[in-house]
């Protein structure tokens, strides 16, 4: 005859998960009993007119309409004083220009100021000490000039 399978060690392990069991619910009704006696229901969260996390509601007097037809989203249009980047009437002297690598130096005749030019940005062909009119566009190290014509 075979023996029994059941080992004391097995029967310890099923009193400890049904002793857990029991436990787990006795909390849960206990829960629930505590619960009905509070009768406290669902807690609020207001939110204040700086943002902040608050438990009082927030006064409706300092509420402040705002008109959807106000906001702007996107962009919003140039005005006609916006040109910042774009200067169309600036006239300078080509102080150096190196055909074979194809970028040079524009020196502007109001401020003085140098402005590096490349052959992408050429309408004419330059060379140095030619007078010259373009615009400025903004490059990822300054300002660029743009559109270079001889005049």
């Amino acid at each position: 005859m075979a023996k029994s399978q059941q080992t004391f060690n097995k029967l310890e392990k099923e009193k400890k998960r049904l002793k857990k069991r029991k436990d787990k619910q006795k909390k849960k009704e206990e829960r629930k009993a505590e619960a009905k006696e509070k009768g406290q229901g669902i807690q609020f969260a207001y939110v204040d007119y700086n943002g902040n996390l608050t438990d009082t509601p927030p006064d409706p007097s300092l509420k402040v309409k705002v008109d959807a037809e106000s906001i702007e989203i996107g962009i919003p249009k140039k005005e006609e004083g916006d040109d910042e980047d774009k200067n169309t009437d600036r006239q300078g002297k080509v102080s150096f220009f190196d055909t074979s690598k194809g970028f040079g130096f524009i020196l502007d005749s109001q401020t003085q100021e140098k402005f590096f030019v490349h052959v992408s940005g050429l309408l004419d062909e330059i060379q140095e000490n030619d007078t010259v009119a373009f615009e400025l566009e903004r490059g990822m190290k300054g300002m660029n000039a743009v559109r270079v014509k001889k005049v």
